[in-house]
């Protein structure tokens, strides 16, 4: 819906890649819907769900066996994001390298976009 002609949505890191199929596989998930929703300290936070259908109105993005799907009223929030998955001691879990973010809060958990 807003992608460019020859360019994905988003791109995920081979560790993204990695999990979603895992996540997909582990469930019989057809992919994971990404959303924006209002909320947290700074306004926004992300959504993830797994998906049984695919919805027509959703970009698909697919690389590499992961299937990611955007839900529309957040498309254009998330274009030009990488997503990537991360292991530590303490937690793991994906991170949203997004240029459409604008501020953060402390805890990581919610995010602000500039005036649209």
């Amino acid at each position: 819906m807003f992608g460019i002609p020859g360019r994905q949505a988003v791109t995920l890191t081979p560790a993204a890649v990695a999990q979603i199929s895992r996540l997909m596989d582990r469930d019989g998930a057809k992919g994971l819907r990404l959303g924006i929703k209002k909320g947290g300290c700074a306004g926004m936070e992300y959504t993830m769900e797994y998906v049984s259908e695919v919805d027509p109105h959703d970009e698909v993005v697919e690389q590499d066996g992961a299937r990611v799907l955007i839900a529309p009223m957040a498309q254009m929030f998330l274009f030009g994001t990488e997503i990537d998955y991360r292991t530590s001691l303490l937690e793991s879990g994906f991170v949203f390298n997004n240029p459409n973010v604008t501020e953060a809060c402390g805890c990581g958990e919610s995010i602000k976009f500039a005036d649209m």
